[in-house]
This record gives C-alpha cells, sequence and structure tokens, in this order.
C-alpha cells in the first residue's frame, strides 16, 4: 500500500481531545513497563511527541528518581497533557515543552533515554529526528521507540481498523485509519536507523499494527 502523509501536527482542540479520550491505557502501560526495563536507575528521559502526557505520567509513577521532558508541537495537546500532570500531582517530575522532534533545542549527549510512542509516522522525513535523538542522547543512552506499521493492503487496513477502533466514534476511526495509511514499513525504518549510524538497536515487528525499536541503556565503564 502507497503512504498517504497526514497532518505532522494534531492541532485542533478537536483531535486533541479525541486523542485523550481514547483508551491506550493497556498499550501505554505495557509501554511504560518496557521503558523503564530498558532505561537506567536514575536520569534524564526525553518522551518526543508526548501528546497529552499519559505515557510520562505513567513512567513517573513507577519511576520517581526520572526527570521526563516531553515534547510535542501541538500547543492544544500540551494544554491537554498539562492538566493531566497536574491532575496527577508530577509537576515537578514532568516537564512539557513544545519543541519540534526534528530540530532539538538541547545540547549534545544530554538524555539517558529516549522514548517516543506514535511520533515517526506523522513526519514527513523521519531521517532527521532520527539525526537529533543520536545527536541528544548520551553515547550509552537507552533508545525506545514504538509506531504503527502500514498496512499491505486495503483489506488488512479494513480489518485492523474494525479490530482495534471498532467500539470508536467515526472520528476515532477515521484518526486511526489516516495513520495506518501514513505509517512506514518496518524496512523503511531500519534504513532511517542504519542511515544515521545508529547502532546495537533490535528493530522488530511487535505486533500486528506496530514495529518497535529498543536498545537497553549501558552504563559507562
Amino acid at each position: 500500500m502507497e503512504r498517504i502523509p497526514e497532518a505532522e501536527v494534531m492541532d485542533t482542540w478537536e483531535a486533541a481531545s479525541e486523542y485523550d479520550a481514547m483508551d491506550f491505557t493497556q498499550v501505554n502501560q505495557e509501554f511504560a513497563e518496557l521503558a523503564i526495563e530498558l532505561g537506567p536507575e536514575t536520569g534524564l528521559i526525553l518522551d518526543a511527541g508526548t501528546g497529552t502526557a499519559r505515557i510520562p505520567i505513567l513512567i513517573a509513577q513507577l519511576r520517581s528518581q526520572w526527570q521526563i521532558t516531553g515534547i510535542d508541537l501541538s500547543a492544544n495537546m500540551l494544554f491537554i497533557g498539562n492538566q493531566n500532570i497536574e491532575q496527577a500531582g508530577l509537576q515537578e517530575q514532568i516537564k512539557l515543552e513544545q519543541v519540534d522532534a526534528k530540530q532539538l533545542p538541547y545540547p549534545d549527549d544530554q538524555f539517558d533515554l529516549v522514548i517516543s510512542n506514535s511520533i515517526v509516522h506523522h513526519l514527513q522525513d523521519p531521517l532527521l529526528f532520527f539525526q537529533e535523538l543520536q545527536r541528544v542522547l548520551k553515547p550509552q543512552g537507552a533508545i525506545f521507540l514504538r509506531d504503527l506499521t502500514r498496512p499491505c493492503s486495503e483489506t488488512e487496513l479494513n480489518t485492523l481498523v474494525e479490530q482495534y477502533a471498532g467500539d470508536c466514534n467515526d472520528h476515532q476511526k477515521k484518526l486511526f485509519r489516516e495513520s495506518l495509511q501514513a505509517a512506514y514499513t518496518l524496512d523503511e525504518i531500519i534504513n532511517f536507523i542504519e542511515s544515521v549510524g545508529l547502532e546495537k538497536i533490535r528493530v522488530y515487528q511487535s505486533s500486528d499494527r506496530h514495529w518497535t525499536a529498543e536498545r537497553s541503556y549501558r552504563p559507562p565503564k
């Protein structure tokens, strides 16, 4: 199936509020737990494409010694995210910033772990994001990225939408369909990662609709 790009920023209030209302609890919990397994005991964490900050909140509740910076280009996503953080009482541990993941304002070798859930399919040029990820990550730093994979056919696309968004409203179904159509294949992701020279990363198909890229934290010798 040919890739159909979608907007890089979900910046309408409707899109942000609909996204926050969708129930990703199980998927987000699994993501948070796996990120913790890969990361250091203490450190600075970057969440690229944090959305409404649901994942940083779950992580912070399990890892009080981590300081998390969540970035997103959507002002409405971040507005809802800050409300969620305040409600969870985690303002001291999580900060949100309106930042382009392709042009990070952070110094080299800043973060101990970079995580990202479902940002790559929004990007027209993911290579820029992977270059920035490599730059701001410490040499021993951990990586945990996950996103959708593009279905092979219209039939597979329809099956996935019905299976995973069948109980959602029409707008939520439309968002999920467009995200699947905008996603990259596993081979495309492997090529991006290899092109920027990121090493010792395991990249694999992790479900019928996701790819994952991961690397454990390696303490300095």
